[in-house]
């Protein structure tokens, strides 16, 4: 292994995660997305403030965010066949890899450290690593939200069911991401407290609702 070039991938994965997409296509609309809405740059607040496309840009631009940088170290700094081998690539590189890429999306330098809820970004990352079980994520993230019209707690539901999914469903060689995603649903259970408080209040705005200076497409 090249540890220089596993330190450049490390920081390339946080400093790409906190590229703050929703934030740059509100600039390119006008608005400080920051302003509008829950105040949040991730998807769900630019689909309800900006429109359809605006929002699945963002989505695609974050998920790929964590997809990129994981699949990278997936591919070149992991050996499926010898993954506890630290000479031969370990599993700890591509999760941290892709754990960085969620905390700069979280955590973005370019923001001063507020940014979005890292549950695009998280997605592209769980594609990477087991794809299987996050497709099934997925599946329970649209039957979460068609019920609820919450993206917020098909996001919850997801982060739920994907630790569930990858213990049922990896290979053996995939077993240790089910420890990152158990910390990432943790991790989007705690940016989602807001949330949280408003759905308990009966005041959480569906994803169909447009607020106050929405834009259109």
């Amino acid at each position: 292994m090249n540890h220089i070039q596993i330190g450049l991938l490390f920081i390339a994965s946080y400093i790409l995660g906190g590229i703050p997409t929703g934030y740059i296509i509100g600039r390119l609309k006008g608005i400080d997305i920051r302003q509008h809405g829950s105040g949040n740059p991730g998807t769900a607040n630019v689909y309800r403030t900006l429109g359809k496309v605006p929002g699945l840009m963002t989505f695609a631009a974050d998920f790929l965010k964590g997809f990129v940088p994981t699949l990278i170290a997936a591919q070149y700094f992991f050996d499926p066949a010898n993954y506890a081998d630290f000479s031969k690539g370990h599993w700890w590189i591509p999760v941290t890899a892709g754990a960085l890429a969620i905390a700069g999306h979280i955590w973005t330098p370019f923001l001063r450290f507020h940014g979005g809820k890292g549950v695009a970004t998280a997605a592209g990352v769980f594609m990477a690593l087991i794809p299987i079980p996050t497709a099934g994520a997925f599946v329970v993230f649209a039957i979460a939200v068609g019920i609820t019209s919450h993206i917020s707690v098909g996001s919850m539901a997801a982060s739920v069911a994907l630790p569930v999914l990858c213990f049922a469903l990896a290979k053996d060689y995939q077993r240790p991401f089910t420890l990152l995603a158990l910390t990432v649903c943790i991790l989007i259970f705690y940016t989602h407290i807001a949330n949280i408080r408003r759905i308990l209040k009966g005041a959480e705005l569906s994803f169909k609702h447009k607020r106050e200076g929405a834009g259109k497409n």
